[in-house]
């Protein structure tokens, strides 16, 4: 028998997945949170490519403004969300993506996803 957490975990992902669907103009960004690390991909459904991608592992997210962040009253995962988010930006204007949909998946909109 299934864990009830995975069940509702994955009837919440299927419900926005139906809802938000990513085309060449405005493109899906999708978001998982595990317990220690944030991962965002920007990605064109209609030809089934990732186009940008950004995650906290990488060392593209300094240090330097987490701290500044971190002073302001933000956990140290949330500073690292929002610094993944302006990552992920910076690469999305260098490829002239502009606009996008925000697939949250199966993740509250709140905390270190609202962050992102």
């Amino acid at each position: 028998m299934k864990n009830l957490n995975l069940i509702k975990r994955t009837k919440r992902k299927k419900s926005v997945r139906i809802k938000v669907k990513g085309d060449a103009l405005r493109p899906r960004l999708t978001v998982y949170r595990s317990n220690k690390n944030i991962y965002a991909q920007i990605i064109n459904d209609e030809a089934g490519r990732t186009l940008v991608s950004a995650s906290s592992i990488a060392k593209a997210a300094g240090e330097s403004k987490i701290k500044s962040k971190t002073e302001k009253g933000l956990t140290n995962k949330t500073a690292q969300a929002y610094e993944v988010g302006l990552t992920l930006a910076q690469k999305a204007m260098k490829k002239q993506i502009a606009q996008v949909r925000f697939d949250r998946g199966a993740s509250k909109y709140h905390g270190r996803v609202k962050a992102f």
